[in-house]
């Protein structure tokens, strides 16, 4: 039977993946499932929802919760990697940061997403060491964001079998099918770029390209984002249809405003509400629990992007009815697809983040990219791309680079790379603003990026 370890067991998410892994006997024969988390009244707290979600399923694996990290990943088959350095106040902090140098707080993308990197490296780093000491076989699968850079410092630093996901792109493609009302397993997507950085360049339904047809209606452009992010001119000006975190690099002014106007971030928002699932988890039993976090779910969910694009708070939005555990997409759906891949014999085809070799061809061999790959028992395999667009291959080629630099800075402990890789990121690009970022996001956390020298 596998053993499967969380690295950060006592995320918001980790309820969704048992679920998922629940549903999956016996094709993944899982026998045990080890929670690790720095945060041990709270990973029991997740863990006795994923007891009660068990149990409801008629599943029999075990649940057990550690703060050790080598008893959590010691002989698993598969290692999830899903932190948060520094917890979501670090996310509130550093998007506030932004937000006052005039850029807009986001956690994966401009400052705020550098700050998270820069945090999160050192920390990953030494969590893959031991990984790699007590379960060197292990399938190391990564969840933490920035995912495509995390992924590619854990491929370039470490000798672990890495795999970055993330449900961006299938989230895209499920919306593009509901737009044209036709099967998702009809469609075919040519979708090429980085993580929160990627484009669908072409779109097949039953071998047919429907690319144009798509791109010319209008009315149907609005509805392939969770909220009202592109203007349809651009979608149909680039004849390419960008994921939902291009909005940061495409209407960063919007969203900087839009987050003037409701008076917070998403991180900040996000810290309340998940200060009142734990607080009403606390005091719930095992079935209220659960009706605790769908509830929460749901209104994670309703709110999505609707802050930045549309100046709508979370405690403003109603919340949808629906099944959050049964949903087509979301990060527990593509980690189990991805899983379940690595132990048949039937291929699959994913969009993950892995090292690009050869596939986007503008881009270096050991460069992470995020592009469509077969999965089997043997591994993921990334498909030929060719050459990105001459509209977004320099934005991709820049990105890249602070990506590298990034890297650089915390292996070599350097505010100077820091500084630099700041400079090179086409959302900040000047020296002056580098500077004082860099400086602000140290004082404000000495704890996690004080080793920047």
């Amino acid at each position: 039977m596998r053993k499967i370890a969380i690295i950060g067991g006592g995320g918001v998410r980790t309820p969704l993946v048992i679920y998922g892994l629940a549903h999956s006997r016996p094709s993944l024969d899982v026998g045990e499932l080890a929670l690790y988390d720095l945060d041990q009244n709270r990973a029991e707290t997740i863990a006795g929802l994923g007891r009660e979600i068990l149990r409801r399923s008629g599943s029999g694996f075990e649940i057990r919760v550690t703060s050790q990290l080598e008893e959590a990943a010691a002989g698993a088959d598969f290692v999830l990697n899903s932190i948060r350095v520094g917890g979501i106040a670090a996310r509130a902090r550093d998007e506030r940061i932004a937000i006052e140098h005039g850029l807009a707080g986001q956690e994966t993308t401009g400052p705020a997403g550098a700050a998270m990197a820069l945090r999160t490296l050192p920390v990953t780093l030494r969590h893959a060491r031991i990984v790699e000491r007590v379960a060197p076989g292990a399938w190391f699968i990564n969840f933490t964001n920035p995912a495509g850079l995390i992924t590619q410092a854990l491929h370039q630093h470490t000798k672990l079998r890495v795999i970055g996901i993330c449900d961006t792109p299938i989230e895209l493609f499920h919306k593009i099918a509901e737009a044209l009302g036709e099967p998702l397993g009809d469609m075919q997507f040519d979708y090429a770029g980085l993580n929160h950085l990627g484009w669908v360049r072409r779109v097949l339904l039953r071998g047919e390209d429907v690319t144009d047809h798509l791109l010319n209606q209008t009315e149907l452009l609005p509805r392939l984002y969770p909220a009202g992010l592109f203007d349809p001119a651009l979608i149909q000006t680039l004849r390419l249809i960008p994921t939902e975190y291009l909005f940061f690099y495409y209407s960063q002014r919007k969203a900087h405003e839009n987050q003037l106007r409701v008076g917070a971030s998403r991180g900040a928002e996000l810290e309340r509400l998940n200060a009142d699932l734990f607080s009403r988890l606390r005091t719930a039993d095992a079935a209220e629990g659960l009706t605790v976090y769908r509830a929460y779910l749901l209104r994670r969910n309703a709110s999505y992007m609707k802050l930045e694009a549309e100046a709508e708070s979370a405690f403003e939005i109603a919340k949808d009815e629906y099944d959050p555990f049964e949903t087509a997409t979301g990060y527990h759906r593509i980690a189990l697809d991805v899983i379940s891949g690595l132990v048949s014999g039937r291929k699959r085809d994913v969009v993950l983040n892995v090292r690009n070799d050869g596939s986007i061809e503008d881009l270096e061999a050991d460069d992470v990219v995020e592009v469509p790959c077969e999965v089997d028992c043997d591994g993921a395999r990334p498909k030929r791309t060719g050459r990105l667009p001459d509209s977004v291959r320099g934005l991709v080629q820049a990105v890249k680079a602070y990506e590298r630099t990034s890297i650089q800075a915390a292996i070599s402990s350097s505010q100077a790379i820091a500084r630099l890789a700041m400079l090179e990121y086409p959302i900040i690009g000047q020296w002056e603003l580098a500077v004082e970022l860099t400086r602000s996001l140290i004082r404000d956390d000495p704890e996690y990026l004080g080793y920047l020298r």
